[in-house]
């Protein structure tokens, strides 16, 4: 694989009970940073994966029954969030951005596409036909919020399900294929059902050599790997189907034991960044 750039970065982050996570966890409230990739291609420009909370999230959900996705999953979403700000904090010029990566429709990952829709978004076809499909309360209980998307993005949708298939190295094994969403074998889309539909990964090897799999919200924490504790089929069933859940948690599992250099990064594990980082920045 073409190595590249590559940094794990929190834009906003949202509360929620422990144990809606992770099976045996706590009923206290648990902070969840969204996490962003910044993938900096040799040659391609600058890609996000997802693009965490942004203000619009704020707007999306004042009017009913949008607001009950914000009560039920209280966000923080301070001035350093705002697009701008949190562009110049991490040194990305906007003109450098070449396109998004989206691995699901859920809110917190593409608050911020209304700012990137006039670039190619790369997603899954299954996942935008979900977003665009029912009423507003239909869409509220799956986590979606349509007024995110503007109809731009469809215009822009290259959809993952399109791409080339290639197998993956072996160091992502026993996940075996991915698609080619450049055509250069630098990014390779990883199905990752169960969370909800059209829900993939992301396969890269950053400069230094280091196999990465963004698992985004296949599962809520690296320690669900480790221990293989998925959500309660209430979390897992609400959202999406709980046997193809466990599944992609048994193949991360496996994943995660048989190749120690690989890095498993889910959307909203801070241990899971920090480990990877080697530093405490949020």
């Amino acid at each position: 694989m073409i190595r590249v750039g590559f940094d794990w970065l929190a834009r906003g982050s949202c509360s929620h009970p422990e144990v809606m996570t992770i099976g045996g966890g706590s009923l206290c409230a648990v902070e969840f940073p969204s996490l962003v990739g910044v993938i900096r291609h040799p040659e391609r420009g600058v890609f996000l994966f997802d693009t965490g909370y942004d203000p619009a999230f704020i707007v999306a959900t004042r009017p009913f029954p949008e607001r009950f996705y914000r009560w039920t999953t209280p966000v923080r979403i301070g001035a350093a969030e705002a697009w701008q700000a949190w562009l110049a904090a991490h040194d990305i010029a906007d003109g450098d951005i070449a396109g998004t990566i989206i691995s699901h429709f859920h809110g917190d990952h593409v608050a911020g596409i209304a700012h990137l829709a006039d670039r190619p978004v790369y997603c899954a076809r299954a996942g935008l036909e979900a977003l665009r499909r029912g009423g507003r309360i239909a869409r509220v209980r799956r986590g979606m919020l349509d007024a995110l998307v503007p109809p731009a993005v469809d215009a822009q949708a290259r959809f993952f399900e399109d791409c080339p298939a290639r197998p993956l190295p072996s160091a992502f094994a026993p996940f075996t294929e991915g698609r080619d969403i450049l055509g250069d074998g630098s990014l390779l889309a990883v199905e990752l059902p169960g969370h909800c539909a059209g829900h993939w990964g992301l396969a890269l090897t950053t400069e230094t050599g280091q196999p990465v799999l963004l698992a985004a919200d296949a599962v809520w924490s690296g320690r669900s790997i480790a221990e293989r504790r998925p959500p309660p089929r209430l979390t897992t069933a609400l959202l999406g189907d709980t046997r193809r859940y466990r599944e992609t948690l048994d193949l991360l599992s496996r994943a995660k034991e048989g190749n120690g250099g690989l890095a498993i990064l889910p959307s909203h594990c801070l241990a899971s960044a920090k480990a990877f980082r080697g530093d405490d920045e949020r």
